[in-house]
């Protein structure tokens, strides 16, 4: 019987993260389940044991180099070379343009573009090894453009780049880079928004749906789906896309 995948799961504490990895350990994978809050990634990685799976918790800071390192290596030495990455952490610091501070918009790009760049730096080497790889960025349907979001826009639609161009290098090496745009999301930072925007969730869940085809927000284990499908062996055509998860057409 041949070893399984390992997988790394950066933001995995919550959200769309925890349920990536939960269903990522759920397909057979060991999963490192990564986040700057080592505590709840700890009960992310006992649910997935209490599960029958197998999982480790990493306590990683995406937007320092020295924390990746040790953490990437720390996973490969505990539960074997990661050859599945998702770059899921993320943060929002929502304003307009003329509020926004320096901060506001470096802590973004940090998070977001420099955390996946650094992660997937580090655990290419493995995959290129192996001979085999799947990296998922987690981008959005803010890539597009949205109010208060000039430095998250930015991010996310860098991160469609990015994707992008990974494919293009590491393709050849057996190693695909996709990325999923993820629209209304059900979770703590959605939450979050609708406290910024000074309505209830509820509200906000109710305005959301009008714009959304499906008739419904979406929830983290519709992503959790699509991130299953695009580490599978045999998504190994599907190279350099942007899946776009929002219950209807995006442009």
């Amino acid at each position: 019987m041949t070893s399984p995948r390992i997988a790394l799961v950066t933001g995995a504490a919550r959200g769309i993260g925890a349920a990536v990895a939960e269903r990522l350990a759920a397909d057979g994978l060991a999963v490192a389940v990564a986040d700057l809050d080592e505590r709840a990634c700890a009960e992310v990685a006992a649910r997935i044991a209490s599960a029958g799976g197998r999982a480790l918790a990493v306590p990683i800071d995406v937007s320092d180099e020295s924390s990746v390192a040790r953490g990437v290596a720390h996973v490969a030495e505990r539960l074997g070379p990661p050859t599945v990455l998702v770059n899921n952490a993320g943060v929002l610091r929502d304003n307009l343009l003329f509020r926004m501070t320096n901060d506001d918009w470096s802590t973004v790009m940090d998070v977001h573009l420099r955390g996946s760049f650094l992660m997937s730096r580090a655990a290419q080497g493995h995959m290129t090894k192996a001979g085999f790889g799947r990296i998922v960025n987690l981008s959005s349907t803010s890539a597009l453009g949205n109010r208060g979001q000039a430095n998250y826009a930015a991010a996310k639609a860098g991160l469609q780049g990015f994707t992008k161009t990974l494919a293009i290098e590491l393709g050849k090496f057996g190693v695909t880079t996709n990325a999923i745009a993820p629209g209304f999301i059900a979770t703590d930072m959605t939450r979050t928004t609708a406290e910024r925007m000074g309505v209830s969730f509820e509200e906000l869940v109710e305005h959301g749906v009008k714009d959304i085809p499906a008739g419904r927000v979406g929830t983290p284990a519709d992503i959790a789906a699509v991130a299953s499908f695009l580490a599978r062996e045999d998504a190994g055509f599907v190279n350099g896309q942007v899946i776009y998860v929002a219950g209807g057409p995006k442009d």
